[in-house]
């Protein structure tokens, strides 16, 4: 009876212990902002301007109005053939 009791403790202090790791994960991801005029033709993540309604709806690549998650800090620093990504709809 004693070993069910230690085992059934040890379990739930490994289910504890996940947990909070996953907690930790979830903590770690980076921050993400929106940014315009990077995605590609049904690619972009989301509401892509007026006639469009989300995620996969812009008509052309690098399209202005169009946007991208990408992580923080990076959005005007990424390069495309009409410029940089821009953090408002252009």
């Amino acid at each position: 009876m004693t070993n069910i009791k230690l085992a059934a403790v040890a379990l739930a202090l490994a289910s504890m212990a996940t947990g909070a790791m996953a907690a930790e994960t979830k903590m770690a991801a980076p921050a993400m902002e929106k940014c315009y005029g990077v995605a590609m033709a049904g690619k972009n993540d989301c509401k892509a301007g007026a006639g469009t309604t989300c995620a996969g709806t812009a008509k052309t690549d690098y399209q202005t109005n169009a946007w991208k998650n990408v992580p923080a800090g990076t959005c005007t620093s990424i390069k495309t053939p009409h410029g940089m990504g821009s953090l408002t709809s252009m």
